[in-house]
């Protein structure tokens, strides 16, 4: 899961999502598509933990942190 961008682990949890709510796919499959789906968020979860700590960082004026301001 690591080779995939955050785009493309996304479009995929998207997919998975769209697949379960149809409620087609055999209970094998769905537990499989259930497992890939909870790697993809926990994926997705970690790579945007690690944006905001960059963030974080870049913010950081004189060691105190400076709020994001959206209106600049």
């Amino acid at each position: 899961m690591e080779e995939m961008t955050f785009e493309q682990a996304m479009k995929r949890l998207e997919q998975i999502v769209t697949q379960l709510e149809a409620g087609e796919a055999p209970l094998d499959k769905s537990m499989a598509l259930f497992e890939e789906g909870t790697k993809l968020s926990a994926f997705l979860s970690k790579t945007l933990d690690e944006a905001e700590q960059k963030v974080l960082l870049i913010q950081k004026k004189d060691g105190e942190e400076v709020p994001f301001d959206l209106d600049a």
